[in-house]
Formats: C-alpha cells, sequence, structure tokens
C-alpha cells in the first residue's frame, strides 16, 4: 500500500468496484435476450399427454444465439425456434455447454424427429424433412416423458403452433 492512499481509499475501491461488477455476475445465466415463454402441450400417440414452458425464439437473432453459454436449463423446460416457412433446418452446439435434444417439428405440430446433441459440438444436426419448428430441451427429457417421433406439440388450450411465428 502506497503511504498517500488510506486503507479507507482501499476500501472504497473494492466496493464501487463489487457495486458495478455484481450485476453482470448475477446475469452469468447466459441468457442473452429476455424471450417471451410459452406453455407447450406435448401429445403422445395415445392421446395422454406431458407440458413444457418453453422460451420463443422467434427472430433471427434469438434464433442464432438459442442457449448458448447456458449452464443449466432445467427439466421440464425448453427453447422452441420457430420459422416462418418450412425447410430443413441444422443446429449445432456451438458455445452451449448444456447437453441437449432437439426434435424437429414440421408445420402441422407433428414431430417429425429427434436427435441428442453434445456441449460444444460445432457439427450439423440437420433435420432430413421440411419442419418449420425445433424444440431443445435437456438431453434425455424427451425419452424420459416417453416423447417420440409421431406425437404433437400445440400451446396449451391446443392452439396450434402457427400462432408463434406472429409474436
Amino acid at each position: 500500500m502506497n503511504k498517500k492512499t488510506s486503507p479507507r481509499s482501499h476500501l472504497s475501491f473494492i466496493l464501487l468496484l463489487m457495486l458495478f461488477a455484481f450485476p453482470s455476475l448475477a446475469s452469468c445465466s447466459g441468457a442473452k435476450y429476455k424471450l417471451q415463454k410459452e406453455e407447450l402441450v406435448l401429445t403422445r400417440q395415445d392421446g395422454s399427454s406431458v407440458t413444457l414452458v418453453a422460451e420463443l425464439a422467434v427472430r433471427q437473432e434469438e434464433r442464432n444465439w438459442g442457449y448458448m453459454k447456458r449452464k443449466h436449463i432445467p427439466d421440464g423446460t425448453g427453447m422452441l425456434f420457430a420459422f416462418t416457412s418450412d425447410q430443413k433446418l441444422r443446429f449445432w452446439m456451438k458455445d452451449t455447454p448444456h447437453p441437449l435434444s432437439i426434435a424437429y417439428i414440421d408445420s402441422r405440430g407433428v414431430i417429425q424427429e429427434l436427435h441428442d446433441m453434445k456441449p460444444f459440438d460445432t457439427s450439423d444436426i440437420p433435420s432430413s424433412v421440411y419442419v418449420r419448428y425445433a424444440l431443445e430441451v435437456p438431453q434425455g427429457w424427451f425419452e424420459k416423458v416417453k416423447v417420440t417421433p409421431g406425437c404433437t406439440v400445440t400451446q396449451k388450450n391446443a392452439v396450434p403452433l402457427k400462432e408463434i411465428s406472429r409474436y
């Protein structure tokens, strides 16, 4: 410590540093955008269903960011990526530390295929058919709740997914 600097000024500096640093540390969840959430209903082929709270990634910049930098994604939550037209989609796990499973969903809300994705993997996970949506959840969640290709996805109260593209 320099003779001209008092211990009190060091303490003031540290307190100021903490004041400005703490808010940025508190937001280290990795979520870059404040996304709207929607309760989704996944209906199995036997008619039973399970619900999921999904963040909606509708705008291009939201879809590009996705779950990047998120270290924890609770079971029962996910992120729905909504596109305005049917297309073959490709997803990867760049800068995404949490293992995920992805469902590719057509414009009718029917799950066409499921894939598991590894953290930080930059190889593409393509859909083999034209789809409108992709739903990412913690890896293994689809299997745990017995959701398979052929199951349907709607918003709560049976509202079709196509309404999401309007957000």
